[in-house]
């Protein structure tokens, strides 16, 4: 006969889990993002904590990074205090931050420890050439993908500001500090300028 129970209810596939997580489960997580992190960990940390953990929807994950954008030192490192302070206060900021550092600095350590003893090795230094043009089409790969929402919104005050510090960066070599402090409140103006122009 058919039950008169009601189905049970399937939770949407962007919820996030009922339990938060403990200190060696945040631990273990970040160290697995970070050493799985190759050309960047920003992907496999969404990966984790929105996919395969559900710690996080990916609304709240994109809030959380936008808001890590606003805060000094590198989004990631500041993404994973945000997040494990969150869930387990000071002790979840630290411990999510151990396993974010922690892994690859022994790794990192090991590795500078064997070249300064092997470094003179003809075959080690042609690996490490190898190494360095991976990192550099990795970095150019990620300015592409950066700029492709300016390109598909036809934002040309974006990437005249962008070819602008390129310039003035890259070619003429001035001070990033000093660009910065230019192209930052410039930027700003001339957005809040057109979004009010817009508006009116």
């Amino acid at each position: 006969m058919p039950s008169d129970s009601p189905p049970a209810a399937i939770p949407a596939p962007n919820s996030p889990v009922s339990t938060p997580p403990g200190l060696i489960a945040l631990f273990v997580a970040f160290a697995k993002m970070s050493l799985a992190g190759f050309g960047g960990v920003l992907v496999w940390a969404r990966r984790g904590i929105v996919d395969q953990h559900r710690w996080m929807t990916a609304e709240e994950f994109n809030e959380t990074f936008a808001l890590c954008h606003f805060l000094p030192g590198p989004n990631i490192v500041n993404l994973t205090v945000v997040f494990g302070s969150r869930f387990r206060g000071i002790a979840g900021a630290i411990a999510a931050f151990a396993g974010l550092v922690g892994p690859p600095v022994v790794l990192v350590t090991i590795l500078a420890a064997l070249y300064a003893r092997f470094g003179e090795i003809d075959a080690l230094r042609r690996i490490l050439a190898g190494v360095s043009c991976a990192a550099v089409g990795l970095l150019i790969a990620v300015v592409f993908r950066m700029m492709m929402p300016l390109v598909r919104k036809r934002d040309s005050i974006g990437l005249v500001v962008l070819l602008a510090v390129f310039i003035a960066v890259g070619w003429l070599r001035l001070p990033l500090a000093a660009v910065l402090l230019v192209a930052i409140p410039l930027s700003i103006a001339i957005t809040f300028t057109l979004r009010r122009g817009e508006a009116g």
